[in-house]
């Protein structure tokens, strides 16, 4: 497998990875949900056009899962105090929560399909862990760690 093909296989690796703990979790819940969740709680307060090109949606549909959110209590709107015009979305406390019960439960779904590997491949998957989150924090960034 060349270069490429590795860092395509990862990227589709890991989509199906979340979609497999998703069903077998029973995680209706849209996806785009959980980006936009993990990214305010990652890297805080985000104007709703900012979240709309994150989760690679339109405005109109970013507002309309914002309502949703909102609705649950999983994020907060407010004016944005630089721009009154503009909107800003916040985590809340209980939005904070679900995505850590979310990721526990993806952690408890997925641990049987891995739960045979030896150390020399859990070292394997460590490494590569560790460097895409160096990668994509310099997406998020603009510079690598």
């Amino acid at each position: 497998m060349n270069r490429t093909d590795v860092i395509a296989s990862l990227v589709l690796s890991g989509y199906a990875l979340g979609r497999i703990a998703a069903q077998d979790a029973g995680n209706d819940a849209p996806a785009a949900q959980w980006r936009v969740l993990s990214l305010l709680e990652q890297e805080g307060a985000r104007r709703v056009g900012e979240l709309a090109a994150a989760a690679r949606t339109t405005q109109p549909g970013m507002t309309r899962l914002l309502g949703l959110l909102e609705r649950e209590g999983l994020v907060l709107r407010s004016p944005d105090p630089d721009d009154s015009r503009a909107t800003v979305v916040d985590i809340t406390p209980r939005g904070t929560a679900a995505v850590a019960a979310w990721r526990a439960e993806f952690r408890e779904i997925l641990a049987p399909r891995f739960a045979a590997l030896k150390d020399d491949d859990w070292s394997a998957l460590t490494r590569a862990a560790e460097i895409l989150a160096a990668h994509t924090a310099t997406e998020r960034t603009g510079e690598s760690r």
